[in-house]
């Protein structure tokens, strides 16, 4: 009686599968898939039946750094991180060998292939384009699989160091030459306006007078500033031939 009592207890305690709240119970009986387990407490046949738990939970996979040529032919390292969840656990379980394993590999092999489509400049000014890109191109390829790619993230874009210095002078000629060329439209402003300025002077009568009149004023606020006054020599030639007359 006590050896059937203990071996009921046995069979009860190796029936009894608790499935979490995040996971699912795939059943295989005799290696046939037969049911899905939901959360809470689950029974199966011992012997006849396993059970196997899958993470229906978000997860993320690191994508290793790639070393991939660029379309026009620059070495790069690139790495990235992949967030996935399952969406069918049968699948997950019947379709692919280890899932995680797979769309790492997935994701290294489509990445490789979406830098080496794009240049340099458009890897770094486009990131999250191609990160998009390879998210959808590996959300199809795994669809079968009942995983759904919610996100990809392209980390870092590693260049040689020679490569760095290259663009670092680059950078710094293009802004020396904006600053030039913004400095050279501040003088042509400025002389347009200066021009304008002088052309309305002299059609107005009087106005250069009322002008100098106006420097003059402004210099002489200040007690410091002094003032030279710069006499052409034709008023001075005048002068004296004015004064070689009165003498005759």
């Amino acid at each position: 009686m006590y050896i059937i009592l203990i071996l009921v207890l046995i069979v009860l305690v190796l029936a009894i599968r608790i499935v979490n709240q995040y996971e699912r119970g795939i059943i295989l009986t005799l290696g046939k898939y037969t049911s899905t387990k939901n959360p809470g407490l689950n029974f199966i046949i011992p012997v006849v039946q396993r059970m196997i738990r899958v993470d229906i939970r978000t997860k993320a996979v690191d994508v290793p750094d790639q070393e991939v040529i660029t379309k026009d032919n620059i070495p790069v390292s690139v790495n990235a991180v992949v967030y996935y969840k399952i969406t069918d656990s049968e699948k997950a379980i019947l379709e692919v060998e280890n899932f995680y394993y797979a769309i790492s590999q997935l994701a290294q092999t489509t990445m490789r292939n979406a830098v080496g489509e794009r240049s340099l400049d458009e890897l770094l000014e486009k990131r999250n384009e191609i990160a998009e890109k390879i998210k959808i191109e590996l959300d199809k390829k795994t669809d079968k699989w009942g995983i759904d790619v919610e996100a990809l993230e392209l980390k870092d874009v590693i260049i040689p160091e020679d490569l760095k210095r290259t663009i670092s002078k680059a950078a710094e000629a293009e802004r020396e030459k904006r600053a030039v060329i913004i400095k050279a439209e501040g003088d042509k402003i400025a002389a347009d306006n200066l021009s304008e300025a002088a052309r309305k002077l002299g059609q107005t009568p009087g106005a250069m007078h009322l002008r100098t009149l106006q420097a003059i004023n402004d210099l002489s606020s200040d007690q410091s500033n002094t003032t030279i006054w710069m006499i052409p020599t034709e008023i001075l030639e005048a002068i004296k031939g004015f004064g070689d007359t009165f003498k005759k």
